[in-house]
Protein backbone atom coordinates (compact mmCIF):
# COMPACT_ATOMS: atom_id res chain seq x y z
CA UNK A 1 0.00 0.00 0.00
CA UNK A 2 1.20 3.50 -0.78
CA UNK A 3 2.11 5.14 2.56
CA UNK A 4 1.44 8.56 1.03
CA UNK A 5 -2.27 7.75 0.76
CA UNK A 6 -4.55 10.08 2.72
CA UNK A 7 -6.88 8.44 5.24
CA UNK A 8 -9.93 9.67 7.09
CA UNK A 9 -10.81 8.04 10.37
CA UNK A 10 -14.47 7.34 11.00
CA UNK A 11 -16.40 6.76 14.20
CA UNK A 12 -19.60 4.94 14.88
CA UNK A 13 -22.77 6.98 15.14
CA UNK A 14 -25.02 6.66 18.18
CA UNK A 15 -28.46 5.11 17.81
CA UNK A 16 -30.07 8.55 18.07
CA UNK A 17 -27.71 9.95 15.38
CA UNK A 18 -28.58 7.05 13.07
CA UNK A 19 -32.32 7.49 13.60
CA UNK A 20 -32.02 11.26 13.09
CA UNK A 21 -30.12 10.70 9.83
CA UNK A 22 -32.79 8.30 8.56
CA UNK A 23 -35.54 10.71 9.57
CA UNK A 24 -33.93 13.82 8.09
CA UNK A 25 -32.47 12.40 4.87
CA UNK A 26 -35.45 10.89 3.01
CA UNK A 27 -33.62 9.14 0.21
CA UNK A 28 -30.92 6.58 -0.42
CA UNK A 29 -30.02 3.54 -2.49
CA UNK A 30 -31.84 0.21 -2.16
CA UNK A 31 -29.66 -2.77 -3.12
CA UNK A 32 -31.17 -6.13 -4.04
CA UNK A 33 -29.67 -9.38 -5.34
CA UNK A 34 -30.77 -12.55 -7.11
CA UNK A 35 -28.51 -15.52 -7.87
CA UNK A 36 -25.30 -13.49 -7.83
CA UNK A 37 -26.73 -10.60 -9.86
CA UNK A 38 -27.18 -7.26 -8.10
CA UNK A 39 -29.60 -4.41 -8.68
CA UNK A 40 -29.52 -1.04 -6.91
CA UNK A 41 -32.00 1.78 -7.29
CA UNK A 42 -32.24 5.26 -5.78
CA UNK A 43 -35.47 5.59 -3.80
CA UNK A 44 -37.25 7.74 -1.23
CA UNK A 45 -37.97 6.26 2.19
CA UNK A 46 -39.92 6.81 5.38
CA UNK A 47 -38.43 5.52 8.64
CA UNK A 48 -40.60 4.58 11.60
CA UNK A 49 -40.57 2.03 14.41
CA UNK A 50 -37.44 0.21 13.23
CA UNK A 51 -38.67 -0.22 9.66
CA UNK A 52 -37.91 1.51 6.40
CA UNK A 53 -40.86 2.00 4.08
CA UNK A 54 -40.57 2.52 0.33
CA UNK A 55 -43.34 3.47 -2.11
CA UNK A 56 -42.27 2.13 -5.47
CA UNK A 57 -43.78 2.45 -8.91
CA UNK A 58 -43.66 -0.74 -10.92
CA UNK A 59 -44.46 -1.33 -14.56
CA UNK A 60 -45.31 -4.75 -16.09
CA UNK A 61 -41.67 -5.76 -16.73
CA UNK A 62 -40.30 -4.22 -13.54
CA UNK A 63 -36.79 -5.33 -12.60
CA UNK A 64 -37.35 -3.89 -9.11
CA UNK A 65 -40.31 -6.17 -8.48
CA UNK A 66 -38.45 -9.22 -9.78
CA UNK A 67 -35.48 -8.51 -7.52
CA UNK A 68 -37.53 -7.58 -4.45
CA UNK A 69 -39.51 -10.81 -4.67
CA UNK A 70 -36.30 -12.87 -4.79
CA UNK A 71 -34.11 -10.95 -2.33
CA UNK A 72 -33.77 -12.56 1.09
CA UNK A 73 -31.82 -9.68 2.67
CA UNK A 74 -31.96 -6.19 1.20
CA UNK A 75 -29.42 -3.46 1.93
CA UNK A 76 -30.27 0.22 2.08
CA UNK A 77 -27.65 2.98 2.15
CA UNK A 78 -28.23 6.60 3.14
CA UNK A 79 -25.31 9.02 3.13
CA UNK A 80 -24.27 12.63 3.00
CA UNK A 81 -20.96 14.24 2.07
CA UNK A 82 -20.18 17.89 2.68
CA UNK A 83 -17.67 18.52 -0.08
CA UNK A 84 -15.07 21.25 0.34
CA UNK A 85 -12.35 22.65 -1.89
CA UNK A 86 -9.90 20.66 0.21
CA UNK A 87 -10.68 16.94 -0.25
CA UNK A 88 -9.01 16.16 3.09
CA UNK A 89 -11.59 18.35 4.81
CA UNK A 90 -14.66 16.56 3.37
CA UNK A 91 -17.07 15.64 6.13
CA UNK A 92 -19.88 13.15 5.97
CA UNK A 93 -21.71 10.16 7.31
CA UNK A 94 -23.35 6.97 6.10
CA UNK A 95 -26.00 4.62 7.43
CA UNK A 96 -26.41 1.04 6.26
CA UNK A 97 -29.58 -0.94 7.04
CA UNK A 98 -30.09 -4.63 6.24
CA UNK A 99 -33.05 -6.94 6.55
CA UNK A 100 -35.87 -8.75 4.78
CA UNK A 101 -38.12 -6.75 2.47
CA UNK A 102 -41.76 -7.45 1.65
CA UNK A 103 -44.85 -5.76 0.25
CA UNK A 104 -47.15 -4.13 2.82
CA UNK A 105 -50.74 -5.37 2.38
CA UNK A 106 -52.95 -2.77 0.71
CA UNK A 107 -55.42 -2.93 3.60
CA UNK A 108 -52.79 -2.27 6.31
CA UNK A 109 -54.00 0.27 8.86
CA UNK A 110 -52.69 3.80 8.40
CA UNK A 111 -51.43 3.37 4.89
CA UNK A 112 -54.18 4.80 2.76
CA UNK A 113 -53.23 7.00 -0.21
CA UNK A 114 -53.47 10.25 1.76
CA UNK A 115 -51.20 9.00 4.56
CA UNK A 116 -48.68 7.62 2.09
CA UNK A 117 -48.62 10.86 0.08
CA UNK A 118 -47.77 12.76 3.29
CA UNK A 119 -44.75 10.52 3.94
CA UNK A 120 -43.23 10.30 0.46
CA UNK A 121 -42.04 12.48 -2.39
CA UNK A 122 -44.04 12.15 -5.63
CA UNK A 123 -43.43 9.06 -7.73
CA UNK A 124 -41.08 9.79 -10.62
CA UNK A 125 -42.32 8.58 -13.99
CA UNK A 126 -40.05 8.06 -16.94
CA UNK A 127 -41.74 7.01 -20.17
CA UNK A 128 -44.77 5.42 -18.51
CA UNK A 129 -48.26 6.82 -18.28
CA UNK A 130 -49.54 7.07 -14.67
CA UNK A 131 -52.18 4.37 -15.27
CA UNK A 132 -49.43 1.95 -16.42
CA UNK A 133 -47.61 2.10 -13.07
CA UNK A 134 -48.65 0.04 -10.07
CA UNK A 135 -47.76 1.63 -6.73
CA UNK A 136 -46.62 -0.74 -4.02
CA UNK A 137 -45.56 0.01 -0.46
CA UNK A 138 -42.64 -2.11 0.75
CA UNK A 139 -41.20 -2.55 4.22
CA UNK A 140 -37.60 -3.39 4.99
CA UNK A 141 -37.63 -4.74 8.55
CA UNK A 142 -34.28 -3.60 9.88
CA UNK A 143 -32.25 -6.47 11.38
CA UNK A 144 -28.87 -4.70 11.15
CA UNK A 145 -28.34 -0.94 11.39
CA UNK A 146 -25.01 0.88 11.55
CA UNK A 147 -23.83 4.40 10.98
CA UNK A 148 -20.39 5.94 10.60
CA UNK A 149 -19.24 9.52 10.44
CA UNK A 150 -15.94 11.23 9.70
CA UNK A 151 -13.86 11.89 12.76
CA UNK A 152 -10.64 13.46 11.49
CA UNK A 153 -8.31 13.29 8.51
CA UNK A 154 -4.61 12.35 8.46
Amino acid sequence: MDIDTDFTYTAGMTESEVEAALGERGHGVLALAVDGESYAVPVFHHYENGSLLFRLGESPDSRKQEFIESTETATYVVYEVDATADAAAHAGWSVVARGPIHAVPEDAAGYDAAAINERFAPIRLFDEAPDEVALTLYELRVDELAGRRNDRSY
